[in-house]
């Protein structure tokens, strides 16, 4: 399957949204609802999963993972890292359907100690999803990221990152001083290109590619 750059992949939505005329919360949704199935894939019955959520789309796609987790009947906590104020778009669309759910959530935004409130939230947690930062970012994670990526990365909980781990560069595949350490990618409708990168490789653990409910063959041709 050939791989995208970050702008290839922004390109990607784009066309879906205008050409095809597909709402890009959609998008969101079958991403999100993707996710789920490759978890489910793995362990039939994850017992508890933590949604560590930025303010960006990844962060919406971490609440929509949210929802389709507890529809499955598996416990699932969202924790926010951003204030709520912040969310826009689709994210915010999302966010407000989760509380409007009354489905565990938490705001970290605002906490004394970020650490102490991630190891008090997530207790016993199985897994960990990484739905902080995105392939639109680059460089080093800032805070609150960059604690919660370090805390992410001590715990014994298996870690899925939802298109690629907090950290890493998806157009070179170079890595942060502190990037999120993923036992298994999902990520959508193509691998991207820093993937090929040996450095990247230790930290996407298996990668699977999500289907956002477009073909890459029946769009932007």
């Amino acid at each position: 399957m050939e791989s995208l750059t970050r702008q290839q992949a922004r390109d990607f939505d784009i066309r879906a949204t205008e050409e095809l005329g597909i709402p890009s919360i959609v998008l969101m949704e079958n991403a999100g609802r993707g996710v789920v199935d490759v978890l489910r894939s793995r362990e039939a019955t994850p017992h508890t999963v933590f949604i560590l959520c930025g303010k960006g789309n990844n962060g919406g796609d971490g609440f929509v993972i949210a929802r389709h987790l507890a529809i499955r009947g598996v416990n699932a906590k969202v924790a926010l890292l951003t204030p709520p104020s912040e969310l826009q778009g689709d994210a915010q669309t999302n966010y407000r359907i989760l509380v409007q759910s009354h489905l565990p959530l938490v705001d970290l935004s605002q906490v004394d100690s970020l650490d102490e409130a991630l190891n008090r939230e997530a207790m016993g947690t199985d897994w960990l999803i990484d739905a902080m930062l995105g392939t639109g970012a680059h460089g080093e994670p800032r805070e609150p990221y960059r604690t919660a990526i370090k805390w992410m990365n001590r715990q014994q909980a298996q870690r899925l990152a939802v298109d690629v781990p907090s950290g890493l560069d998806c157009d070179s595949g170079e890595v942060a001083a502190v990037t999120v350490r993923a036992e298994v990618t999902c990520t959508f409708v193509a691998p991207k290109v820093g993937f090929a990168n040996p450095t990247a490789r230790k930290f996407l653990g298996e990668v699977h590619v999500v289907s956002i409910g477009v073909s890459p063959k029946s769009e932007g041709s």
